[in-house]
């Protein structure tokens, strides 16, 4: 009889920790998930870019250094995202991520602040379209971002939460880092346009 009890809660316990080691596969595969809906407006949002840039070119003649600016800012971005490439817990590519991300969002906000000072441009339908585009883009990535850091913080609370963390521990589960705005001085500037 005591060898049955015994048995029993054995094979309680093995259950548990197979259920408790599913929930962390599946948490790791959520906050995955929600990386990888970043990824992909991110990969929408660099594939406009250029095409914006090509539109500015024709009434921006001498704004150059922007352009350029934007171009490599993008290719910096992209990049960054590439050495990320789906691993959250690497926490230096993502915090490069960050960065490099919000390089991009201050030279594409000088971009189109120096669009405003032409009217032509302003009112060039391709450019029309593929601002909104943009702006639709960038509203989704915010969302994706949102979702994949609510996903990162339940995933870490529950690595880092009794039993969970015994079991993070044992089996190599490592916590994610979320996405935060960077603090970069030069995003927080007022865009300044000069003629």
């Amino acid at each position: 009889m005591k060898v049955l009890i015994f048995l029993a809660i054995v094979v309680a316990i093995v259950f548990w920790v197979i259920g408790q080691y599913n929930q962390l596969v599946s948490l790791r595969n959520r906050f995955k998930n929600a990386f990888a809906q970043i990824d992909v407006q991110l990969k929408r949002r660099y594939d406009l870019i250029p095409n914006l840039v090509e539109v500015a070119k024709g009434y921006i003649k001498h704004e150059r250094e922007t352009l350029e600016a934007v171009i490599a800012a993008r290719n910096q971005a992209v990049s960054a995202n590439a050495k990320v490439g789906g691993d959250t817990t690497d926490t230096a590519a993502v915090q490069q991520m960050a960065a490099s991300e919000g390089a991009l969002n201050s030279n594409l906000g000088k971009l189109f602040a120096l669009s405003e000072a032409y009217p032509d441009l302003k009112a060039n339908q391709n450019m029309m379209q593929l601002t909104e585009e943009l702006t639709a883009t960038e509203n989704k990535i915010s969302f994706s971002r949102q979702g994949y850091n609510d996903s990162v913080m339940e995933y870490n609370t529950s690595i880092e939460q009794f039993p969970g963390s015994i079991l993070a521990g044992m089996f190599s589960f490592k916590p994610a880092e979320l996405l935060q705005a960077t603090e970069a001085p030069e995003e927080r500037k007022a865009v300044k346009v000069t003629f």
